[in-house]
Parts: C-alpha cells; structure tokens; sequence
C-alpha cells in the first residue's frame, strides 16, 4: 500500500510541473552589449531576468548568454564554433550588427557574415532567429536604409524569422536610457524581457514543432 501511494504522489508531483516544452532545451543569445547587459552585472541583463523567470516557469529550457560587449558580426562568427562546441543550443537568436553599422561596415560585408553565421548554425540543426537592428540617423539616410535592410534580406535567403529590434520602443524613453544615448539602462532592462520573451519561447515551439514532425 505504501508503495502504491508514492506512485500516486509521484505521478501527481509529475503533472503539476510545467510541461509546455516536455524535453530540454538550450537557448542561446548570441549578442552584444544590447544583450550582454552593458554597464551592468549581467544577471542584471533582459537575458539575466529572463534566466532567472525561467529557472521558476520553465525549468526545462537552458538560456545562455553569449553576449559580448562591442562584438561585430565578423568577431561573432569567428568565436561561433566556441559556442557551439561548448553550449551545443538548440535554438539560437542572433542580435548583431549594431557595432558593424556604428563603425560604417559594408552592408554587403554584414551581411555575408549573419549569412555564415546562420548556415552554420543550420547546418548543425539548430533552429535560428535573427533580431532587425537600425543604427542612430545622424549616418546618413543613405547608409542607415541600407544597413537596416540587411537583415530583412538575409533573413529572407536563409528562411529565419525576423525579430522586431527590442530598442526601438525603449530609446523614445529617455527614463529607460544610458547618457551614453545608445545602450538601455538597469530600469529597461525587465521590459525588454517582457519584449522578448514571447518570441524566444515561440522560437523554442517552432523547434518542438520540427521535432514532432520530423522535418
């Protein structure tokens, strides 16, 4: 009888636990000092709250932050095998470009670099999102059109989804800004969580969704 009723509890135990995603699963952010939690602890990051509301809500995804303050898209790919090798993610989101476009990088250049660093990725099966990111005006309408359009087109060739740029509801708050006009302070950082977490979690369910159906 004892036996019996530790099943039960068990089984009970079971089903109360969170089962929107029933295996686990590594979600990496692959980013710079958007994400890397510039100026700031990294737990204190939107990837760090997220880290730590996941830990409670969904305990079965991993979320990495392999963010790198000032990283470019050619500094990403070159460390991507690293990444790769040691976190082995399923699911990746890729938020780069912003300090190629501050430093006027080739939109061919940028482009041809998120290109490899998402066929890499692909070729490892691992399911890939690629965040739209816009540079401040004072470049140039020219050069900022065409840095902007980067990422619309590459995610278009190598068929990932395009994530609106968390930025661009937080910088009209100057409240939610550092002086240095650029990077979101310690106050912005749980709204992009609350930004962002619905399209990593839908990430994650196109994943499961491939899995189920073998593709």
């Amino acid at each position: 009888m004892k036996n019996i009723l530790i099943k039960v509890f068990a089984v009970i135990a079971f089903t109360l636990l969170p089962q929107s995603h029933a295996t686990a699963t590594t979600l990496v952010v692959l980013g710079d000092s958007l994400s890397a939690g510039y100026g700031m602890a990294q737990s204190e990051s939107w990837v760090g709250i997220l880290q730590q509301r996941w830990r409670l809500t969904h305990p079965e995804l991993t979320l990495v932050n392999a963010s790198i303050s000032g990283d470019t898209t050619q500094g990403a790919l070159n460390r991507l095998p690293g990444v790769m090798s040691r976190h082995q993610p399923d699911a990746v989101f890729v938020e780069l470009g912003g300090n190629d476009g501050l430093r006027g990088f080739l939109p061919a250049t940028i482009a041809e670099n998120l290109s490899q660093i998402i066929t890499q990725l692909q070729q490892n099966n691992t399911k890939v999102a690629l965040s739209q990111i816009y540079i401040p005006p004072n470049y140039g309408p020219r050069y900022s059109d065409m840095f902007a359009e980067v990422f619309p087109q590459v995610a278009e060739q190598t068929g990932v989804a395009l994530i609106p740029f968390f930025m661009e509801t937080i910088i009209q708050n100057e409240a939610h800004m550092q002086n240095d006009g650029i990077h979101p302070n310690r106050d912005a950082q749980p709204l992009i969580a609350d930004i962002m977490e619905p399209y990593l979690l839908e990430l994650i369910d196109q994943l499961e969704t491939l899995e189920q159906t073998g593709e």
